[in-house]
């Protein structure tokens, strides 16, 4: 590394007596293994909270060469879990996670870590969320925050929190959308062999089983209006197109998405609007014809809806930091 090498960001990971093996494992897939193909990416240490071996789940023991004293030098701090909702979080731990969010670094929790953050006081007066098992008795506990249990993880700038463990993977990848840019968060999620977003937003559970039909006539038309986002797609269009009625493609359409065919292709439209955003300067007359938004009026008053804020606000916020 020279002078000149920008200083890759420190990503420590807790691991402590009872680890969560799953969800440390989605912290150190995506921040700790190499990535050569990317010419700037992010150090990982494993940072032990107890002294001794840490026992994790499935018998397992595991030592770590990094103290508490490592979070000193960490840009991002990843909580993965937590032994028990009811077990008390040690001084020490309390203490340096205070001192780091005084510092500037995000910390972001998995699951039933955010009871850590919590028990720091870092979470008063904001939203967060937790596994849907845990949330009442995290709102109960902590009164002051604003628990939601129904997305997959919430940002709220220094502090972030996702839902359940496979949550935490979504969560990942939009931090490193944030610090690198969506096609480098595209190309680490085709990795992990995910798709490359899931909004904060979206559920944490489909309510209704999803369809044993993964591929057939509605997955080729997604697959068709995707490539061709800038086209009108009304009903009448999509039924020819997959070869079904009117009456059957807004069935299956709905049984294969759980949503209607006008909501979702609004919510692809503006992902792609999204990934424009981050990754090019290209002016809201253009980005709006590229997906088929029409306008940027019109862009604008979805984006603030879905997003609560403007497209050029956006692009200032999630350009690559690195």
């Amino acid at each position: 590394m020279t002078e000149n090498t920008p200083k890759r960001p420190l990503v420590c990971a807790l691991v402590y007596d009872g680890l969560c093996l799953f969800e440390f494992g989605i912290a150190a897939e995506v921040f700790g293994l190499p990535r050569p193909e990317f010419e700037a990416w992010y150090d990982f240490k494993t940072v032990a909270v107890d002294d001794g071996p840490c026992r994790a789940f499935g018998g397992l023991s595991l030592m770590s060469d990094h103290g508490l004293e490592a979070l000193e030098e960490a840009s991002l701090i990843i909580v993965p879990g937590w032994r028990g909702a009811d077990e008390p979080v040690p001084r020490p731990l309390v203490e340096a996670l205070q001192r780091a969010h005084g510092r500037g670094v995000r910390l972001a929790s998995i699951c039933s870590g955010v009871f850590v953050l919590a028990a720091a006081g870092l979470l008063e007066g904001r939203q967060a969320t937790t596994h849907w098992r845990y949330a009442t008795k995290l709102q109960d506990r902590y009164p002051s925050l604003r628990v939601d249990a129904d997305v997959l993880y919430i940002d709220e700038g220094g502090v972030l929190t996702s839902a359940g463990s496979a949550s935490g993977l979504d969560l990942c990848l939009h931090i490193v959308r944030q610090d690198f840019g969506v096609k480098v968060a595209n190309e680490v999620a085709k990795r992990l062999v995910l798709p490359a977003h899931r909004e904060g937003g979206q559920a944490q559970y489909i309510p209704r089983p999803m369809p044993r039909e993964r591929g057939g006539q509605i997955a080729k038309l997604l697959d068709r209006v995707r490539l061709r986002l800038n086209e009108d797609w009304g009903v009448d269009r999509m039924a020819d197109e997959a070869g079904l009625s009117s009456r059957t493609l807004l069935r299956r359409f709905v049984e294969a998405t759980g949503e209607s065919p006008k909501a979702w292709i609004l919510s692809e439209r503006l992902a792609r609007a999204r990934e424009l955003l981050e990754s090019s300067d290209i002016g809201l007359d253009d980005l709006t014809l590229a997906c088929g938004i029409g306008a940027p009026e019109t862009l604008r008053h979805h984006f603030r809806k879905r997003f609560g804020t403007s497209p050029m606000q956006y692009r200032a916020r999630f350009r690559p930091r690195v």
